[in-house]
């Protein structure tokens, strides 16, 4: 067989799932594979929202996403999605053709240093350098990307290798089934660490844990709320750690950072921090000015160098998060708590009452243009226990982390935090559909939110969905305005200092009926909830809910951004 059939053979016997990409003659013979066994591919107008797609897939699913791109531009095109993919810890496979080794660096068509160009920005580049270690090289694909921190991988395929001809063995095709998903292994913490961090635990009298995507990635879920719960302990989330467990729990800090409920308050005053599957960036830390100095943290990681890796660490866990809160749940069994905290959770639970009572403006504001709180509370209402928000990247995943509730631990909540790139609203929300559809209906709905600018991104790829016989809601906050630029501007420089920060007003609504499929424009806060119940009601094609927010520039964030914080009038940001 070709060695393109090859590479489409090994991809079904490792069940790969919908495939995203756009075909050249590089990946013909893979395309042609494709084709013979009958698997799902779909032809994306934009390669980077075939990686998006197949990162929001992997996200649901647990299983590597595949895409694919063509020599050069194809290739290039690529890069975003993928860095997403690779701080986030997400399981992707792509595949890229390359120019015809006999001819390379003779000025090929579309020839580029796409190798140098991808390295960084994955996980691991394998290039397949004989056509006969194809099915050896896509089992070395799957174990990467899913071992360890996740994260994507690249087969890059010369063109002469991919149209190779070769007689394989019957054996030599098949599939590691320990590397088909996330977490392919799960490494323990060392047992003396666990008592040490156990014993600490115990010692506070108000100690906090700070979850991130790690708990996803693990499916740690319950793990985490059995240690919680038998312990006494709040949990508060990041961004990419919100439905760690459900928002509605009673321990439940919500977010922290640069956003935050009451969480931020909680770590100042606490005097013992446990860290589960959190990298502990900018956002997260508010500028790294959270936690305070002297915190004693301990922090479980399954990469060791995340480890105080500007944090001083009291004790670090190195390990699988499901495993090490398993372990620390048991040792902390059997150690003697300082007293029973109870003071302590009551002032949690009047925090949250508060927050709740400060919030509810918010929630239910009246204003016109529509307010972001009133669009997430309506969101609140609206969705099921089982349903799945996507926020993109910008100001869209920060007002859905501060004001979103996940009503059940899992992947409630899916936001691109991992490079933050706008754009990924449509493309998630493609993988996403895809990730949970079911043959009788059944699947929990998918709503997406997105910005105007991040929909002029992608919007050609609503064909796309459409054509993937897919059906989601789409939420364009649509504020005529690259909305966090435009905000930052007014915070830094002042009313009416904005530069490249403001759209055209454009009926997105209208422009998804052009495209075949459903829209409606939402101006009154009145009209959000039967907008939002009959576009997660319709199940023949994407909803695009064009809502019309505030143009005002000092209302598009759901607080002041910590960065202004360091700059004071006249000065330039920092």
């Amino acid at each position: 067989m070709s060695g393109g059939r090859a590479l489409a053979e090994m991809l079904r016997i490792n069940g790969a799932g919908p495939i995203f990409g756009m075909a050249g003659f590089q990946l013909l013979p893979y395309y042609e594979g494709v084709r013979r066994l009958g698997m799902e591919h779909h032809l994306v107008n934009d390669e980077r929202v075939g990686a998006f797609a197949a990162d929001a897939y992997a996200r649901l699913t647990g299983r590597p996403g595949i895409c694919d791109g063509t020599l050069g531009p194809g290739t290039t095109n690529l890069v975003t999605a993928l860095v997403e993919s690779l701080n986030a810890g997400v399981p992707v496979i792509a595949l890229t053709g390359n120019t015809h080794r006999g001819h390379s660096w003779k000025n090929m068509t579309q020839e580029a240093r796409q190798v140098e160009i991808l390295r960084p920005a994955v996980k691991e580049l394998i290039r397949v350098e004989a056509v006969e270690r194809i099915p050896e090289l896509v089992r070395r694909a799957f174990s990467v990307a899913t071992s360890g921190r996740p994260g994507p991988v690249v087969l890059d395929i010369p063109e002469d290798v991919a149209h190779a001809e070769h007689t394989f063995a019957a054996g030599e095709f098949f599939a590691d089934a320990a590397t088909a998903r996330v977490p392919a292994r799960r490494p323990r913490p060392d047992a003396s660490e666990v008592e040490r961090a156990a014993a600490l635990l115990a010692r506070s009298r108000r100690p906090l844990i700070l979850a991130g995507g790690g708990v996803h990635l693990s499916e740690a879920h319950d793990a985490l709320l059995h240690l919680a719960e038998a312990a006494g302990i709040p949990v508060a989330h990041t961004l990419s750690g919100k439905g760690a467990i459900p928002c509605t729990h009673d321990l439940s800090a919500g977010l922290f950072g640069r956003y935050s409920r009451y969480a931020n308050e909680l770590i100042e005053s606490s005097d013992c921090l446990l860290v589960v599957g959190c990298k502990l960036g900018e956002i997260a830390t508010k500028r790294y000015t959270l936690p305070r100095p002297g915190t004693p943290l301990i922090h479980l990681d399954i990469v060791a160098e995340e480890i105080g890796r500007w944090a001083p660490t009291r004790v670090g866990l190195w390990g699988d998060a499901r495993a090490g809160l398993s372990d620390l749940a048991t040792a902390l069994e059997s150690a003697t708590p300082t007293d029973d905290r109870s003071a302590y959770r009551d002032e949690v639970r009047e925090r949250r009452s508060a927050w709740e009572a400060e919030a509810r403006a918010r929630y239910e504001s009246d204003e016109v243009p529509i307010n972001m709180g009133r669009l997430v509370g309506e969101l609140n209402e609206a969705m099921p226990e089982d349903g799945i928000l996507l926020a993109d990247g910008g100001f869209a995943s920060h007002w859905a982390g501060l004001l979103y509730d996940t009503k059940r631990a899992g992947r409630g909540f899916v936001a691109d935090r991992g490079f933050a790139s706008i754009g990924y609203g449509l493309p998630g929300a493609l993988g996403t559909a895809l990730a949970v559809r079911t043959d009788d209906g059944s699947a929990p709905p998918v709503v997406s939110i997105t910005g105007d600018s991040g929909l002029n991104m992608t919007i050609g790829d609503l064909e796309t969905a459409r054509r993937a016989g897919t059906a989601f809601t789409l939420v364009v906050v649509n504020n005529a305005a690259s909305g966090y630029i435009k905000a930052l501007q007014h915070a830094v420089y002042g009313e009416g200092s904005y530069q490249s920060a403001s759209l055209i007003e454009t009926n997105y609504a209208e422009l998804a009926r052009n495209f075949g499929c459903h829209g409606h424009r939402v101006e009154h806060p009145d009209d959000l909830a039967p907008a939002l119940k009959q576009a997660m009601a319709t199940h023949d094609a994407p909803t695009v809910v064009d809502v019309v927010v505030t143009r005002d520039p000092g209302q598009m964030l759901p607080g002041v951004d910590n960065r202004t914080l360091q700059v004071r009038p006249g000065d330039r940001p920092v």
